[in-house]
């Protein structure tokens, strides 16, 4: 895997995900203070509703906005066997024959980075997962439950 295609995939991602709520957030802004939507009675909530989706809409821009910047930041860097797991690093686990690849992104944990077919889920520091891989190392174990319990897997390899 490219993990450069990975991180533009992100970064890709993001900026959809920016303009989108950055145009729903607008669209409900308009739609709270056009004319139409003034109340006609005191139980009438229509313009405080949109209120307070545009409100809603526009936090979340500005979370997306700070994803953006922070993905846009990170300096991407070779990882090699010795090296612990940071920021930026490609990380393969290994358990059951089942092989999974994970980015450790500055942000937006869950999101499936692409490169052609291939796909690795970003894990952040915050999550779970994150918190065990932070500082392993090829050939170190996490154990990650699962719906039947914990298992362990191998870090087969970093990069």
């Amino acid at each position: 895997m490219d993990k450069s295609a990975l991180i533009r995939s992100v970064i890709a991602q993001l900026e959809a995900d920016l303009a989108l709520q950055t145009a729903a957030a607008l669209g409900s802004r308009a739609e709270a203070t056009d004319e139409e939507s003034k109340a006609e009675d005191k139980y009438d909530m229509r313009s405080q509703s949109a209120a307070y989706l545009a409100q809603g809409q526009a936090r979340l821009a500005t979370e997306i906005s700070a994803a953006l910047k922070a993905w846009n930041a990170l300096v991407l860097r070779d990882f090699g066997p010795a090296d612990a797991i940071a920021a930026g690093a490609l990380v393969t686990l290994e358990a059951k024959g089942r092989v999974s690849a994970y980015l450790f992104g500055p942000h937006s944990g869950g999101l499936e980075a692409r490169d052609g077919a291939e796909t690795a889920t970003v894990v952040t520091p915050a999550s779970p997962l994150g918190r065990q891989l932070l500082g392993r190392r090829q050939g170190d174990a996490v154990q990650i439950a699962d719906r039947l319990g914990p298992v362990v897997h191998l870090v087969t390899r970093v990069s």
